[in-house]
């Protein structure tokens, strides 16, 4: 391919790879967007200014090298831009795709501040790394040399597979246990095939388990297993459960046949129907939205899921109640474009304040206004009084979102210090807790956050195990 002249976004506009039809996207769970060719993701990177002061990369967490993988796509050297893409993120393929890239890199993007449109970085990012699979430029996990030192990963997610990719890559002993029957976490089971479809996750925990990762599934901590048999049997230990609590509805009827969890809801069907498990509540309709009044309540990506699931699970309509205004959701504004597309109805200012009937036939709400910011800024939402009214509803999905389980209780771990939100402690970078050789990362530690972040946590932490061990066997060589 012919060399591409970079700071093209003066004549070249901003382009997202081709996105499918709502009325064709709204009846299956394959990704919305095409990929990109070859030229247009040329032409597309090659839109980059290559300013000094790259904005996009301080503002991604895992300070990816963007401007650079940019110049090498632009110029056709892909296998290029996928290893330096690659040296700094584990998953760069499931980040293209699911990263929040307009509050992250493309939102600070320098030619985005100046009026030109952002370069469409993820897109971008995506269409590297599929082409480095397709390609077989994607090379196995092979370490130089074998190590002794055994790791133990509690959880299959992000943050414990990137810290897993790490260590084994190093040639350190790895075991990851899981409570699920796929490794994954959220990525498998939490969000849906429309924006991530299983196969990118199942190839990198086959990429894993071929490396030499042993992974030991429906295996939960405090039940099958206990920590200290964990603790015992490992070196060090690297808690990366997530948060998998949901934050639960109040209200008279909060209780009834009809309201569910999200994260019932979003398992359900991406076991149904992403990977064709038996699911007998999907199968009985207790978690198929098809043919029913959806009323999802929340507004962050989790209800964004549920809204778009919704719909194409065949719902009769979809709505999403939201405290606040549109301008205040703390969900992707992409993503709410992409309901709003596909049929979903948004009610600002709204929120339930009961549920009738058993099982659920309506959600009484109660309209709301923004008044006076609260400590983090934010207007505080009031309700209206006496502007309430019923929103028929055949099935409420809760999405609220999660909160931590109580680690230290479930698993007997006294000695592991919590924050007052229930968050494990740990040392920031390293991810040390209060007990020795133990370690946490991701949303275990920060509460809900995203895939990057966890991402970010995993591969720091797993530097800083490295270290220990590493500090460990001088000590015993020195002796």
């Amino acid at each position: 391919m012919a060399k591409q002249p970079m700071l093209k976004f003066v004549n070249v506009g901003r382009d997202m790879p081709e996105k499918r039809t709502a009325d064709a996207r709204a009846h299956d769970f394959h990704e919305i967007y095409a990929e990109f060719a070859e030229e247009k993701a040329a032409e597309q990177a090659g839109r980059c200014s290559q300013c000094g002061v790259p904005y996009c990369q301080s503002h991604c967490p895992l300070h990816n090298n963007i401007p650079d993988w940019l110049k090498l796509t632009a110029e056709g050297r892909l296998e290029e831009a996928y290893e330096l893409s690659q040296a700094t993120n584990t998953f760069p393929e499931i980040c293209g795709r699911i990263c929040p890239q307009d509050r992250l890199c493309e939102g600070n993007c320098v030619i985005e501040q100046s009026g030109h449109g952002t370069v469409t970085i993820g897109a971008v990012e995506k269409y590297i790394t599929d082409t480095a699979w397709e390609k077989g430029w994607v090379k196995p996990i092979v370490p130089a040399m074998e190590r002794t030192e055994s790791v133990a990963v509690i959880g299959a997610g992000p943050g414990g597979l990137a810290a897993a990719d790490v260590l084994r890559r190093a040639g350190v002993q790895v075991t990851v246990y899981d409570r699920h029957d796929r490794a994954g976490g959220l990525m498998t089971y939490g969000i849906p095939g429309f924006k991530l479809e299983k196969e990118v996750v199942m190839r990198r925990n086959d990429q894993l388990e071929t490396g030499g990762v042993t992974f030991k599934l429906n295996c939960a901590v405090g039940e099958d297993i206990s920590f200290d048999e964990i603790r015992e049997a490992h070196d060090a230990v690297i808690i990366a459960t997530g948060v998998y609590k949901s934050r639960d509805l109040q209200g008279p009827g909060a209780g009834a046949a009809g309201i569910v969890r999200a994260i019932d809801f979003l398992t359900a069907s991406n076991r149904a129907v992403n990977f064709g498990d038996d699911v007998p509540e999907f199968a009985s309709g207790e978690l198929n939205a098809k043919g029913k009044r959806v009323v999802v309540i929340g507004g962050g990506d989790t209800a964004m899921d549920c809204v778009r699931t919704s719909i194409r699970q065949g719902a009769e309509s979809v709505k999403c109640l939201y405290r606040r205004d549109r301008h205040n959701m703390p969900g992707s504004q992409r993503e709410v474009a992409n309901a709003e597309e596909e049929g979903v109805e948004f009610e600002w200012l709204t929120a339930p304040k009961a549920f009738k009937g058993d099982p659920v036939s309506a959600v009484v709400v109660q309209q709301m206004r923004l008044g006076q910011p609260d400590a983090t800024g934010r207007q505080s939402p009031e309700v209206i009084e006496g502007a309430d009214y019923d929103e028929p509803a055949d099935l409420v999905i809760k999405a609220l979102g999660f909160e931590p389980e109580e680690l230290p209780k479930l698993w007997g771990a006294d000695g592991l210090e919590v924050t007052r939100w229930g968050t494990v402690k740990a040392e920031f970078g390293s991810g040390a807790t209060s007990i020795p050789g133990v370690y946490a990362v991701g949303d275990i530690v920060r509460g809900a956050s995203l895939v990057v972040w966890a991402i970010k946590d995993g591969r720091d932490c797993a530097d800083a195990v490295l270290s220990q061990l590493n500090d460990a066997s001088a000590s015993v060589a020195a002796e």
